[in-house]
């Protein structure tokens, strides 16, 4: 890889291929950043309604009854 870069300007190795790069891939990387962010935000919404129905239940039927089996 250095072999391709040598005798090119700095600027050619840091600036025109990152720019080329996102010229030609820049849709996926926006898609799979996306889905990326999308995924995560739904696994924390998931994780706070799990969390806020459990402590509904256990706010409700909680003091008043005790099983003795351990059941759910």
């Amino acid at each position: 890889m250095r072999g391709i870069f040598e005798g090119m300007p700095w600027w050619v190795k840091w600036v025109a291929v990152p720019l080329l790069v996102l010229f030609v891939f820049g849709g996926v990387i926006t898609t799979v950043l996306g889905a990326l962010i999308s995924f995560v935000f739904k696994a924390l919404l998931f994780v706070a309604l799990v969390g806020g129905l459990i402590f509904i239940v256990k706010k409700f039927t909680g003091s008043g009854t005790k099983s003795s089996s351990g059941d759910w």
